[in-house]
């Protein structure tokens, strides 16, 4: 979640669904260990990454951890299903982008939208999506992407999607990996 941008101590823990002393606990670990850094507003205290190298370790584990140890794709398949929708690849989706046949949609929480988001898509958070599916094109297929590559939200809200007749498929990865790999992003409220 902090690959997203800065939170505050209850922020995280209620959206990681821990105690607030769990939470700060783990927040405190993180930062001796110099991957978060911190910034005070009044009383409360707002947690970032240390920086783009931290968020880019993450996933070289991920991906580590997914070459050589054959329990966590079992793992991942288990937890979010195979459904199987379609994937795109980043650069897959910047094509089909440019040439007008997807729409792309951030199901990630408004305000992760807000920070950082990819240009033209639009924003309706995943809970969201049933009750405002018609602001979606019936005809053109829909791209779905969350925060990572096993983001459930991605999974929830393509399968959705497909469950009331859309065309919908998922980017095979997520606004870090984007971030990281430099492409362009933009920030502001949702159109």
């Amino acid at each position: 979640m902090l690959a997203q941008g800065e939170r505050t101590v209850d922020a995280l823990a209620k959206a990681a669904g821990l105690g607030l002393t769990t939470a700060s606990a783990h927040l405190q670990t993180l930062k001796q260990a110099g991957l978060v850094s911190t910034r005070r507003e009044g009383t409360g205290i707002h947690y970032r990454l240390a920086g783009d190298d931290v968020a880019a370790l993450y996933v070289l584990l991920r991906t580590v951890a997914e070459a050589h140890q054959a329990a966590v794709p079992a793992a991942r398949d288990a937890y979010l299903g195979e459904d199987g929708a379609r994937e795109v690849t980043r650069e897959e989706l910047r094509t089909r982008v440019q040439s007008g046949d997807v729409v792309v949609l951030d199901v990630r929480p408004a305000e992760e939208y807000r920070a950082e988001h990819i240009p033209g898509a639009v924003s309706i958070p995943v809970e969201e999506v049933a009750g405002r599916i018609t602001e979606l094109p019936e005809e053109t297929e829909v791209v779905v992407y969350c925060r990572g590559a096993h983001c459930v939200l991605a999974y929830d809200a393509v399968r959705l999607l497909a469950d009331r007749g859309r065309r919908a498929l998922r980017l095979n990865d997520g606004m870090l990996e984007w971030r990281l790999a430099e492409l362009p992003a933009v920030a502001g409220e949702p159109a």
